[in-house]
């Protein structure tokens, strides 16, 4: 099974890159999208929803803002939109689609660098959302929550360590909630089961000739149940063309 996971920043403007031409090639079995941007009534379901695909979108209620979709070859038993508390749902950040016994979400964790007052916004978000996994992993369902979680784990998941302790996406305190993600709450990181290298990242900024000289941010994951950590197979980062100012993230799983 082929998961890709994309941060599109801006859906509609994705495919003028042709992120979808791309994806055709891709052979993927289930596609998460966050950062659409637009809402349903604004696309043409003939390019908004390739074929052979299931396609279900949950819209941020701000126009041009936010908001994630999924695609799947085969139709999900039921797919949730939110969480059912207003700063996930009403910006369009959490999509669900179950299988059998396996989840699969698109999930788009809110940025906090544009002030001080999102980045609080964003760590009273992180709060919340660790008592929704906690409370996913008490289920007996196996999960894979792919997205842009905004937020590097480790210093070999950023260029420029040392100098971006203070911004938003790299503080002590995010770090430390990944930590706890993973080595308290138990969900596995699925890349670095089968890659381990420095330098993978999946963002870049516009400025500053950061994508060039590979000045990047591993911040999009995909996070997955324990019981699937030997599931993993291969994972890449693809960035021979550029849809987005992220890169997608593809992972290979040994499910039906």
């Amino acid at each position: 099974m082929r998961i890709v996971s994309a941060n599109v920043n801006g859906i509609r403007a994705a495919e003028k890159k042709g992120f979808y031409k791309w994806l055709a090639r891709q052979r993927a079995d289930v596609v998460c999208i966050q950062e659409t941007k637009a809402q349903i009534h604004q696309l043409d379901p003939g390019t908004f929803c390739p074929n052979n695909f299931y396609c279900h979108y949950f819209d941020a209620e701000k126009k041009g803002y936010s908001g994630v979709a999924i695609y799947s070859r085969e139709e999900p038993d039921q797919v949730l939109t939110g969480l059912g508390w207003d700063h996930c749902d009403s910006e369009g950040r959490y999509i669900q689609a179950d299988f059998g016994k396996l989840s699969i979400a698109s999930f788009y964790l809110p940025s906090g660098s544009s002030s001080e007052e999102r980045h609080q916004n964003k760590l009273r978000f992180m709060d919340k959302m660790l008592d929704e996994l906690k409370r996913m992993k008490r289920k007996k369902r196996d999960y894979i929550i792919c997205g842009d979680w905004n937020t590097v784990h480790k210093e070999i998941d950023i260029k420029n360590f040392k100098s971006n302790q203070k911004n938003s996406g790299c503080t002590p305190e995010e770090r430390a909630w990944m930590d706890k993600l993973i080595d308290e709450v138990g969900y596995v990181d699925a890349f670095r089961v089968v890659e381990p290298r420095a330098e993978q990242y999946t963002w870049w900024s516009n400025r500053g000739n950061a994508r060039a000289n590979n000045v990047g941010w591993r911040i999009d994951y995909q996070i997955i149940s324990p019981g699937l950590a030997d599931k993993v197979v291969k994972a890449s980062v693809y960035k021979d063309k550029w849809f987005s100012d992220h890169a997608p993230l593809i992972i290979d799983y040994e499910i039906d």
